[in-house]
């Protein structure tokens, strides 16, 4: 991305719901980290979570993750709709745990994440937060 006056960034448009295929895509993720009855359990708990927001760089941060560069196809394509105004889907998110350093984990969105921490690190943006079952 360019550099551009505060100004000219557009601001990134969300949807108010993710969209449906966002859950098969963070069970299939959380299935390469966790066993089945977690996975089962996170999809529900996806679904029925209530939606929050917090700052891009923040999740980055906590997931322990870099932001990807604007040259990766699917920062790209999420950069061209935020450039078009479409709205993106919220983001899926795993809560970590501060006592054992274990990192959040993005089920669905790092992407859109990057895309809009390129666009302004400090946006906030929305996602619905779990807790992994049994462990709180």
């Amino acid at each position: 991305m360019s550099k551009r006056s505060r100004d000219d960034v557009p601001g990134v448009a969300w949807l108010g719901e993710p969209e449906e295929h966002d859950y098969p895509a963070a069970t299939s993720y959380l299935s390469l980290v966790a066993g089945a009855t977690i996975v089962e359990a996170a999809e529900a708990a996806f679904r029925s979570a209530a939606s929050t927001s917090f700052k891009a760089k923040d999740i980055l941060r906590a997931a322990r993750l870099d932001v990807l560069p604007e040259t990766n196809p699917h920062v790209a394509s999420d950069l061209a709709k935020v450039r078009a105004g479409q709205a993106l889907s919220p983001v899926l998110l795993v809560r970590g745990d501060v006592r054992t350093g274990l990192p959040a984990q993005i089920a669905d969105g790092y992407h859109r994440v990057c895309a809009s921490c390129l666009t302004d690190e400090n946006c906030d943006i929305p996602v619905r937060i779990i807790d992994v079952p049994g462990r709180r």
